[in-house]
């Protein structure tokens, strides 16, 4: 892979710039996209935008507007409610349809750029009940987008089967942690860096990183 191009499903976010670190590792050119469908924080374009033009990468921002007029939410409507699910309901922050259209059109751009790889933040282990983050929705998507587009294109999923204490030592591992730490966004009210520590997001970002610290001061 050290002589391939990949695209980087990018949001500035913490999963997506860990990401981005572990795929300017593994191939020789990697661009980012990012997706703008007035999401409830404008920031976390302007985040992605400074992120990638630190590393140097050419980043892509792609007019989605069309799913925040499908799917009504709380990251598409400042008067919806940030709430976990409760009694197997999906949380109000679950955007439907969103990592199967961000994904497809990563291919589609990957087709015109010439690039074989795409790479994703999707997690499995953290994933909040999202069905579009689980393991065999990204295998079929895999599937689909070859056959849809006669290419061979491979999904890459580094934090599938990470925990968020996980992903904090792989960024450690990959000389990122303090910059994901310091310059990402993941916070639901829209402050960057360590948030404001009270959304669901937040706490698990917290608790993550709590806990990868605790263990590496243990080491």
């Amino acid at each position: 892979m050290k002589d391939e191009k990949a695209v980087v499903v990018f949001s500035g976010g913490q999963d997506s710039t860990t990401c981005l670190f572990w795929a300017l590792k593994q191939f020789k050119e990697v661009e980012v996209v990012t997706f703008d469908y007035n999401q409830r924080h404008y920031l976390e374009i302007e985040c992605a935008k400074n992120i990638a033009n630190e590393l140097g990468v050419r980043h892509h921002i792609l007019d989605m507007s069309l799913l925040n007029q499908l799917a009504p939410n709380a990251l598409t409507r400042d008067d919806i409610e940030v709430k976990e699910g409760v009694d197997g309901e999906l949380p109000s922050t679950f955007v439907p349809g969103r990592n199967l259209l961000f994904i497809s059109f990563a291919g589609v751009l990957a087709s015109q750029v010439g690039a074989k790889h795409l790479v994703t933040g999707v997690c499995e282990t953290d994933f909040s009940g999202y069905p579009d983050c689980r393991d065999i929705f990204i295998k079929s998507l895999n599937v689909t987008l070859n056959l849809s587009m006669d290419k061979e294109f491979v999904i890459h999923t580094p934090l599938m089967w990470l925990d968020k204490a996980e992903t904090w030592q792989l960024a450690d591992e990959l000389n990122a942690l303090d910059f994901v730490r310091e310059k990402t966004l993941t916070c639901y009210n829209g402050m960057i860096a360590d948030g404001c520590g009270e959304c669901p997001s937040c706490l698990l970002r917290k608790k993550g990183l709590e806990k990868y610290l605790s263990t590496r001061e243990a080491l």
